[in-house]
């Protein structure tokens, strides 16, 4: 049974259809009908209730009514029912109503008709509908029409050939596979199709949105992408499969087999004639989809036969035809069957399965003749094609594909070495392939496992190959401290070759290159360059040492030689084409434009398109996800927060692991703290630090800078000053620009404790503080010029922090020139921070106050644009102390017919792109769950983002916010036409 609260998903169509064939568009005297198809489950039942409550909400007269599976013996039964449900609804007023109900259910029970009965029946039923419906609208719902008697098809006709001045409509559910051969409600829908008037909706499946919606409404919570995947692929988008689905998941029966479920397949498998059942039983124990000559191998049945029976079985909604071969309309059906074949049955018809396959000319379907002589008991068959597949997917660059046929060899090689058969089984070998391809598709905790694994079974001590893969293995899974240890174990190793020295060195190299320390990864790359020309090393080696070291050059030295040989690095990948290391030089060229160099517009452009190029090489779950990072990181930096969001999102489609997600939960967190959605940066956070194993600065940093500005949001200075000190003891990088990030956050952290004095300032932090900016100062003079103009900017906002630790008050020149500085380099966060902290120096000082009035308008509008909640509220809080007027916005809509004097057209353009898709999803009536869901946001986050349309527009309910949307969207239509 349907739960009576899940909501209805996905018909919005259908019911406006409905609303309209019935009702809006059916003028007194006439009549119409709409019926509804489908297969079982559909919600077909649940679509006539939703539907009958919104008719009679909108004055229509609705009786309710079911037909019973006993052929004709309780005549007009529907009707009856309804009858008497409507009539213990009447209440004592309703006299006139129930009397004209009495003397319509009395006609049905009068058996004594004349020869005309039948006819002279109707036509007392019509006029006794007529006095019950006394001048409203009526519709009759009848579910499960299939079951209909004669005499209630009958009706139908007759009522719908018209009425005299009744207003009539017809809604009725029928399942779609009882409707077989010579059933007779198929004529009577063939007489009714002529009609313009009568309508029939034939139901589809949810689509993959509306399966999420439905299994997160059962759930209570979005599933997790896992649960979610297998909830759509296991019902076919059947509404009543999903909320069985759901319904185990949210119970903790997740991938059981509810008793709802399989009585509700078997009891449509068991109606089949028995040769229809063959062939469903072969198609569930096929790999879909079946193909026309494979099937009739399988199940042996001449060919008109098959043809007829497949027929029936496409007929009854349990298989799907199409050019390509059979499918099943619901996985499901297999799960369910899988039980009722006897075990000798089910490999009886794996082998004839794999016998066809092994029989048929062209090309070997070796995936599938694995599967089958797997499951047909025949593993010494089964492993060559195993491996002969995993070996297929990998030169077609599908490596998770790829990792499950090696996992398959793997288990199938291990139950031929217990057997004791004489059969030869290269199990490094097959160790060796699971293990790359399990690293290469994101797997890297399951690589190191099967790495191992492998090394247990090498007979010499662990080769200088098995370190470096080992530390590729560590590295990607963001444990670098290991990772380094194990390079370094290669290349001291005696037995290691000079081309495996070369890639060792490489590797090094990159490695060093990640963790911030670009002196050292230069002076490993000019060594691993010299290794790959003495040894005719590797295009990858060449490649990853040429990106390491054009990025230190670049970084140290000259950016244009840098950048020159990185560009230079790519190109040799792609000629080369190995996927990693287009990858990899995709990455190291992204992160460069993108952050010391600070050109972040094309930085953006090439993180984006090295995405989609390493995606149709098969890495979209691990390169893909760390450059659609770093694409969000320069979309933050440039003020693009709403496209950095759709960016993050895009990315976490692909559901990373290791230092990938590591890199693209930073990326999100760096977010929340922006639009200060507390909990969502602190789960990030959490998680981050949980997943980092031995992880080098290029994570640690960066997670503790977000810690402190998030927690001086929060008011937490004193763990803010925590998180910065243990960030300058734990930094080893070069990188002088997250060195001056982090003493900026350390000096706002004492400054901020000073001002609220909430905590004392710690001199001892200061005075460390100050060291720093002196060290990032000198190492910066020494730096290419695009990296001392970053630092330079971060200089100049630690020197303005400093003088409000110096004088309590802050330097209004000093901020005038941190905000100068980070307007020139297009980064407007920290330039409307320094804009607000200008404008508090100045109010303390009480001189220009019209000065610092301007600077706070302009820091509130960029904070605004950005949806920078936070600084959005401090400006306010310090504007209100000073009684500024920050800006001229929207007077409170009232209601759709508020007017205003202003052009409408302006009064959304203080909102950024993300909060015009939120207002939208508003105005359709959406929950912040529902749009969360639909934007791939946080709930929480959505309760920001509204919280900010409301104070823009200065409006205090979703109602008034959604009519002032409306009408600017009805207002842009004018103009357009």
């Amino acid at each position: 049974m349907t739960d009576e609260r899940i909501p209805l998903v996905g018909r919005a169509e259908e019911l406006l259809t409905i609303q309209g064939a019935l009702l809006d568009d059916v003028l007194p005297g006439h009549a119409a009908a709409v019926f509804l198809t489908g297969e079982s489950g559909i919600g077909k039942s649940r679509l006539l209730r939703e539907a009958g409550e919104r008719l009679r909400e909108a004055g229509a007269l609705v009786l309710t009514g079911s037909c019973l599976d006993v052929g004709d013996a309780s005549p007009l039964h529907p009707l009856r029912q309804a009858l008497r449900r409507f009539e213990a609804e009447l209440t004592a007023a309703q006299v006139r109503t129930s009397s004209a109900v009495r003397r319509l259910l009395q006609i049905f029970d009068d058996e004594t008709r004349g020869p005309d009965g039948a006819a002279a029946l109707l036509e007392q039923v019509a006029r006794g509908l007529d006095l019950v419906a006394g001048g409203q609208p009526l519709v009759l719902i009848f579910d499960d029409l299939q079951w209909a008697d004669r005499s209630t098809r009958q009706l139908l006709l007759y009522l719908l050939a018209g009425l005299g001045d009744l207003q009539l409509g017809v809604l009725a559910a029928i399942r779609a596979e009882s409707l077989q051969d010579t059933h007779p409600l198929r004529r009577v829908l063939t007489e009714l199709r002529r009609l313009r008037s009568v309508q029939v909706l034939a139901l589809a499946p949810l689509d993959r949105a509306n399966t999420e919606r439905l299994a997160t409404a059962i759930v209570g919570g979005l599933p997790a992408p896992e649960a979610a995947e297998l909830i759509w692929q296991r019902s076919g988008g059947n509404p009543l499969v999903i909320e069985e689905l759901a319904r185990d998941l949210r119970d903790g029966r997740e991938g059981a087999l509810s008793d709802t479920l399989r009585e509700l397949f078997l009891a449509r498998v068991d109606a089949l004639p028995q040769a229809v059942r063959a062939v469903v039983h072969a198609v569930a124990a096929g790999v879909e989809p079946v193909e026309h000559w494979l099937l009739a191998q399988v199940v042996r049945l001449p060919e008109e036969q098959l043809t007829e029976v497949v027929r029936k079985a496409v007929a009854h909604r349990l298989l799907v035809g199409s050019e390509a071969g059979y499918r099943l309309r619901h996985r499901m059906v297999a799960e369910v069957l899988a039980h009722e074949l006897l075990p000798s049955e089910r490999a009886a018809l794996h082998r004839r399965y794999a016998e066809a396959l092994t029989s048929a000319t062209g090309e070997l379907h070796q995936a599938r003749l694995a599967h089958h002589w797997r499951l047909a008991g025949e593993p010494a068959r089964a492993l060559p094609a195993a491996m002969a597949a995993a070996r297929e997917a990998e030169r077609l660059h599908g490596y998770a594909e790829a990792h499950r046929h090696w996992s398959v060899a793997l288990q199938l090689a291990e139950g031929l070495s217990r057997s004791h058969t004489r059969f030869e089984v290269d199990r490094a070998e097959i160790l060796t392939h699971a293990a790359e391809t399990a690293h290469l598709s994101g797997e890297h905790a399951r690589a190191l496992v099967l790495l191992g694994e492998l090394t247990t079974i090498v007979r010499r001590p662990a080769t200088s190959a098995l370190h470096i893969r080992r530390a590729r293995y560590l590295a990607a899974a963001g444990r670098s401290a290991p990772a380094e240890e194990e390079y370094r174990v290669a290349l001291a190793a005696l037995d290691c070759t000079p081309r495996e020295r070369a890639t060792a060195a490489a590797h090094l190299a990159e490695l060093l290159l990640q963790l911030g320390r670009y002196a050292e990864a230069g002076d490993q790359a000019r060594e691993a360059l010299r290794l790959v020309a003495e040894a005719d090393g590797a295009i990858s080696d060449l490649v990853l040492a040429s990106a390491a070291l054009g990025f230190s050059e670049a970084f140290l030295a000259d950016p244009e030689a840098g950048l020159a040989l990185m560009r230079r690095a790519l190109e040799i990948a792609e000629r080369a084409g190995r996927p990693e290391d287009v990858a990899c030089a995709y990455l190291h060229l992204a992160e460069l434009l993108t952050g010391p160099l600070n050109i972040l517009e094309e930085g953006v452009v090439v993180a984006r398109r090295g995405g989609e190029r390493v995606a149709e090489l098969g890495l979209g779950r691990t390169w893909e996800t760390r450059l659609l990072a770093i694409a969000a990181n320069g979309l933050f930096r440039v003020g693009q927060w709403a496209e950095a969001e759709k960016v993050v999102a895009a990315a976490l489609r692909h559901r990373p692991s290791g230092a990938d997600a590591v890199e693209l939960l930073l990326a999100r967190c760096r977010l929340s703290v922006g639009y200060g959605d507390v909990a969502a940066a602190d789960r990030d956070l959490e998680a981050v630090a949980t997943m980092l194993a031995g992880g080098g600065d290029r994570h640690v940093v960066p997670m503790l800078i977000l810690r402190a500005g998030l927690a001086m949001w929060q008011g937490r200075h004193d763990l803010a000053r925590q998180a910065v000190q243990r960030g300058l003891t734990e930094s080893r990088s070069d990188d002088v620009i997250v060195l001056a990030s982090l003493a900026w956050h350390g000096l706002r952290a004492e400054a901020e404790a000073w001002a609220s004095r909430t905590v004392e300032v710690d001199p001892n932090a200061v005075r460390r503080l100050r060291e720093v900016v002196d060290r990032v100062a000198a190492k910066s003079r020494k730096a290419a010029a695009p990296v001392r103009f970053v630092a330079e900017a971060f200089l100049a906002l630690c020197a303005a922090e400093l003088s409000r630790l110096d004088d309590g008050r802050g330097d209004p020149e000093l901020w005038a020139h941190a905000a100068a500085e980070w307007d020139q380099r297009n980064h407007p966060y920290p330039a409307a921070y320094s804009r607000l902290r200008q404008a508090e120096a100045l109010l303390a000082r009480r001189s220009r106050s019209a000065t610092a009035a301007k600077l706070l308008r302009r820091a509130y509008e960029m904070a605004q644009q950005l949806g920078a909640v936070p600084l959005t509220s401090e400006i306010r809080t310090l504007a209100g102390r000073a009684r500024v007027e920050l800006a001229e916005r929207p007077q409170p809509a009232d209601g759709p017919g508020a007017t205003r004097t202003e052009p409408v057209s302006d009064e959304l353009a203080v909102l950024t792109a993300r909060e015009r898709e939120v207002l939208a999803a508003v105005a359709e009536g959406l929950t912040n769950k529902e749009i969360g869901q639909r934007l791939f946001i946080s709930e929480r986050t959505v309760g920001v983002h509204v919280s900010h349309i409301f104070d823009k527009l200065q409006v205090r309910t979703r109602v008034q916010a959604s009519a002032i949307y409306l009408r600017n969207r009805r207002e842009l239509g004018r103009d357009r036409s």
